[in-house]
């Protein structure tokens, strides 16, 4: 069940708010009376599931990975309702299958959604959050953007790519008062593993084995540990903190994978320390 008695008059900007977090999120903020434009593929979709939705929703049938789209959504939301405070990017997809056997097609697409539709929203947004001196960019990234696993590469590689560029954000626009958040949530129990947002290579290549993973993934769909109305409550209350974290993990599973990772990452790298510190030019 969504929460009351949070944050109140805020203006957000929530892509891929159709299902998943970006619906729970928005049906958080309207409950708590903020002002939201909600983008979706096709507007309708957000219409069909808040029906009865008031002036503060401004939902909006945007393609993320189409700059020119992304900066009429912007225009038209500063247009609406005078500002903006939350931009949330959290719009992407999964398509699993093994490097070799994805097309350039393929993962070009999950860069496209995941990547590109991301620096859209940033770079559309930005003049506004940069003239107001006020703002907070929650860009939503997974825990597959710190823990790489083997027929997820593209998954991997554009989550990774969201947290660079949260990291590197955040020191750019530090000196105009805007804040950034790169959000890295284990498993939720969201629609995001069902058709439309994970999909699968259409090649298969014997030996790489990703059918263990699809598989895996189709079974945990349902039953995913981590409670999406707690996240966006999280989320809603971030955007409160006067000095809100640049990273963040949701859900226990998230902070043990990370950890785990770091704790070996850290053993490889001081096992192969003599070739590191070895490289300089002989004096």
């Amino acid at each position: 069940m969504v929460q009351e008695n949070l944050t109140i008059g805020k203006v957000w900007f929530v892509t891929g708010a159709s299902k998943g977090f970006g619906l729970a999120l928005v049906k958080l903020l309207l409950l708590n009376g903020n002002k939201v434009a909600a983008t979706s593929r096709n507007a309708a979709d957000i219409e069909k599931q808040i029906p009865d939705h008031s002036e503060n929703l401004l939902p909006l049938t945007v393609d993320i990975t189409n700059g020119e789209s992304v900066d009429k959504a912007i225009n038209q939301a500063v247009s609406t309702f005078g500002r903006l405070d939350v931009i949330v990017n959290n719009a992407g997809y999964f398509i699993l299958g093994s490097v070799e056997a994805l097309t350039p097609q393929e993962f070009r697409q999950s860069m496209e959604v995941n990547v590109f539709g991301t620096f859209n929203v940033i770079r559309a947004a930005m003049p506004f959050l940069r003239i107001q001196q006020s703002g907070h960019i929650i860009n939503i990234s997974s825990i597959a953007g710190y823990k790489g696993n083997g027929n997820a590469a593209s998954y991997n590689a554009a989550k990774f790519a969201v947290i660079g560029l949260s990291e590197a954000l955040a020191e750019e626009v530090k000196p105009f008062g805007v804040k950034v958040t790169v959000v890295a949530p284990g498993l939720f129990r969201t629609s995001f593993l069902d058709k439309g947002t994970f999909m699968v290579a259409q090649n298969r290549i014997e030996g790489y084995n990703s059918e263990v993973l699809e598989t895996a993934m189709r079974q945990i769909n349902g039953n995913q540990p981590g409670d999406p109305d707690k996240l966006v409550a999280a989320l809603v209350k971030l955007a409160e903190e006067k000095n809100p974290p640049v990273h963040l993990l949701m859900g226990p599973d998230a902070y043990q994978i990370l950890t785990d990772a770091r704790k070996a990452e850290t053993a490889e790298i001081e096992s192969w320390k003599h070739i590191t510190l070895a490289t300089n030019l002989d004096k």
